[in-house]
């Protein structure tokens, strides 16, 4: 543990940082300050899911990802399985830090290393009490901001795991691919999403974000 915090002191220092953690605001805004002269985007998403225990399905989703600033983000899948409708609300909740402000109330947990990056931990809980969902960890790359993790801590002892990678496109930086598992209770899955070319700076309807 001791050699762990020297890590990830040298390596915050290495980057100009300071002793005290920025704000969560501070993070939250740099988050969405990302890829600025982008103001919307499509791109295709394809998601394989395959499940650990019984009944063992491995649905195929395949949908577009959207987004307009400055705080809209949705996925819409082509069609979606009854018993997968709740991966909507995973995918759409890892990639909307604007939501996260109008829903949670969010502190800066502290700094850690995370696969030998540095990462600032963000907790998120619910503004409105939920007797589901107990907490959400961020973990956000201390050096440009990209959402690398997030965890979903239910109260019943349930945990949904993602990870995110990027690549560039141009002068730009999107999520190249995610894989989450899923363990709650009856239900161990896991899930891997891949996406297609980004289509920036294009018409996006405001109907996409008001799906049902």
């Amino acid at each position: 543990m001791r050699r762990l915090a020297l890590l990830l002191v040298v390596a915050l220092g290495a980057l100009g940082s300071v002793p005290r953690l920025p704000s969560a605001d501070t993070v939250v805004a740099r988050m969405l300050a990302r890829n600025p002269s982008v103001s919307t985007y499509r791109a295709r998403v394809h998601v394989n899911v395959r499940m650990l225990n019984f009944p063992f399905l491995s649905p195929q989703l395949r949908g577009t990802s959207y987004f307009k600033r400055p705080d809209r983000y949705e996925v819409v899948f082509d069609s979606v399985p009854g018993y997968a409708k709740g991966l909507r609300k995973l995918f759409d909740d890892v990639g909307d830090p604007a939501q996260w402000q109008r829903t949670q109330r969010i502190v800066v947990a502290g700094a850690q290393l995370l696969d030998g990056r540095p990462v600032y931990v963000l907790r998120l809980t619910n503004k409105i009490h939920s007797d589901v969902l107990d907490h959400t960890l961020a973990y956000v790359d201390a050096t440009n901001y990209d959402l690398v993790r997030m965890e979903w801590h239910y109260t019943n002892g349930g945990v949904i795991v993602m990870r995110q990678w990027y690549r560039r496109q141009g002068p730009y930086s999107f999520v190249s691919t995610q894989q989450a598992e899923i363990s709650i209770p009856h239900v161990h899955a896991v899930a891997q999403a891949r996406y297609g070319t980004y289509h920036t700076n294009v018409a996006v309807s405001g109907k996409v974000f008001s799906q049902p």
